[in-house]
């Protein structure tokens, strides 16, 4: 069964209940084996329904109401008040709520899932965070939704899930290019491991800024490298690295109780 990772500060919150999922604990096999949650992959769709459903009941929810986006690195966050069916999902990148029992869930494999919740209020929030989606708002966009349900900014409690970590994130000059274009001050997010080496992007560092800069209560660090680690994380840079066919993605998910 799965065995996901917690974070310190969303754990200590009464009536809410999370988890950073790995690749454990599922049914699916081969490149998928064996907790792929990812309707978009080329798995078997039944096996896929099976693992979110064991990921739901971990939980505490139905699995009718754990719920993803159709992700698309954006900066669209939306207030969740009733499920919808999976081929109804909605072209968007977070997802809060105030209803019990909707499970908020944020697939990844290499990008960050970001978990969010104001226990005064319970108001929750879920978000999927790749470079794109970083720089360009959706963290920013979640705590606004979030605020906008009644949440207090310095009371919510943010965690950084599982992503691909600086050790294995090697970029171009022409991604350094975009972040110091935005903010020269985004070179600290970079470092070249020898002199006249391609720089590597320090991807949860960013996302932990991010979010303090938008003015959350505490973010707490629960982020093995997805890359580097093939037993526990689907990776979709290690795949491409490998030439695989395919990849499976990892859920982290929220829920009031």
């Amino acid at each position: 069964m799965p065995d996901p990772i917690l974070a310190d500060n969303l754990a200590a919150l009464p009536g809410i209940r999370h988890g950073f999922f790995t690749r454990a604990g599922g049914v699916s096999e081969g490149l998928y084996g064996s907790l792929n949650c990812g309707l978009g992959s080329r798995d078997a769709p039944d096996k896929v329904r099976e693992n979110r459903a064991r990921v739901a009941r971990h939980l505490g929810a139905d699995a009718a109401r754990l719920l993803t986006c159709y992700q698309v690195h954006s900066a669209t966050a939306i207030t969740v008040d009733q499920p919808w069916a999976p081929d109804q999902q909605p072209r968007a990148d977070a997802l809060v709520t105030t209803t019990p029992g909707i499970a908020l869930g944020a697939l990844a494999a290499d990008c960050t899932p970001i978990l969010f919740a104001d226990p005064r209020t319970r108001v929750i929030g879920a978000a999927h965070a790749g470079w794109k989606g970083a720089l360009g708002g959706v963290i920013e966009a979640t705590v606004a939704a979030m605020a906008g349900l009644g949440a207090e900014r310095g009371r919510i409690a943010a965690a950084v899930g599982p992503c691909i970590g600086p050790a294995s994130y090697e970029v171009g000059p022409e991604f350094e290019a975009v972040f110091l274009a935005a903010d020269a001050g985004f070179a600290r997010f970079f470092r070249r491991p020898a002199p006249n080496s391609r720089a590597h992007f320090d991807l949860p560092g960013f996302v932990a800024h991010r979010l303090v800069a938008a003015g959350v209560g505490g973010v707490h660090m629960a982020s093995p490298c997805t890359y580097a680690d093939a037993g526990r994380f689907f990776s979709y840079r290690r795949t491409t690295h490998l030439r695989e066919a395919d990849y499976g993605r990892q859920i982290s998910a929220i829920v009031i109780a």
